[in-house]
């Protein structure tokens, strides 16, 4: 019986870096399985995106206070999850956040102070899940106001990544990494029999890990401000913005989500990082099957209560 080879593809997708790994009988059966997972995620995307007019997302923001719009099953039942993950996270995550003044944010050496607490107030007057409304009978979507704008920022990627992997499933790849620039799925085993190895990125030097974990049938995603962060009055404040103030969150550098599915890890990452360490945890620790470490601005590491049982 011939040896099972990896096949590896890196490519952009969804505008970030997607990296497939599989193990598969032979190079062919590889190749035209991530294809296939290439060809899933690139209809994603033609769905979910805003810098496309004629995507489902776009229709829906264009007919924001005027109409409801038609979209497909698929879109209905993503934004139910996004509302959903809102409703758990009290509102630090949020898909009408796409709504938000970006004009206030740059985060680049040029930005020397916050806006006042009025000025970004008004930046996030349009973002409230709940004026998203759903009418699952007729699959429309309505957003309530004039102006506001659906994203899928915080969670498409994830959700993109576990489609893919179940197109490789059906195809017949038992194992393999769906990688959607950090969030990532994973399932089976290595080509050895070794269970995948993921690394954590370090806040302060991201091209090497803290930690690596050993994970498989599991999927992983990590949000934090390590990227892009702007230090004002020797205070670190990251690009993530709380959707109730306006004002750019501090004290967590790093949030690590780990649950079986990538689209959840993927929408509680960044949330965990709006509510910080106290409150951020108590929420994962009331999740089933979701572990999560967090690295705060110190530099100390938090983890969830069941971080080494999962």
């Amino acid at each position: 019986m011939a040896k099972p080879v990896s096949v590896n593809r890196v490519l952009k997708l969804m505008g970030n870096r997607f990296e497939f790994t599989v193990i598969a009988e032979n190079e062919q059966a590889g190749n035209a399985a991530v294809d296939a997972a290439i060809a899933e995620v690139r209809r994603i995307e033609y769905l979910l995106t805003t810098f496309s007019n004629l995507s489902q997302t776009s229709l829906i923001n264009e007919n924001a206070g005027l109409k409801p719009v038609k979209v497909d099953d698929e879109v209905i039942s993503l934004i139910e999850r996004s509302i959903r993950i809102s409703e758990i996270t009290d509102g630090a995550f949020d898909i009408s956040y796409g709504s938000i003044d970006k004009r206030l944010w740059n985060f680049d050496p040029n930005m020397t102070s916050l806006p006042d607490e009025e000025t970004a107030m008004a930046s996030v007057g349009l973002i409230d899940y709940r004026n998203v409304i759903l009418n699952k009978d007729k699959s429309t979507v309505f957003l309530k106001n004039r102006g506001m704008r659906i994203g899928f920022g915080g969670i498409g990627k994830g959700y993109a990544a576990d489609k893919a992997k179940i197109v490789l499933q059906k195809l017949g790849i038992k194992s393999g990494i769906v990688n959607a620039a950090g969030d990532l799925v994973t399932w089976g085993t290595q080509a050895n029999g070794g269970p995948w190895t993921v690394g954590i990125a370090d806040p302060e030097q991201t091209d090497r890990p803290f930690s690596a974990l050993k994970i498989s049938d599991m999927a992983i995603a990590t949000s934090g401000s390590y990227e892009k962060y702007v230090t004002i009055n020797g205070k670190r404040y990251s690009h993530t913005i709380d959707p109730k103030t306006g004002l750019p969150v501090s004290g967590v550098k790093s949030v690590s989500i780990i649950c079986p599915s990538a689209e959840l890890a993927d929408a509680l990452a960044t949330p965990v990082v709006v509510m910080g360490v106290k409150v951020g945890l108590e929420l994962i620790n009331q999740i089933k099957q979701v572990a999560c470490i967090v690295i705060d601005d110190n530099d100390r590491v938090f983890t969830s209560n069941n971080i080494n049982v999962i």
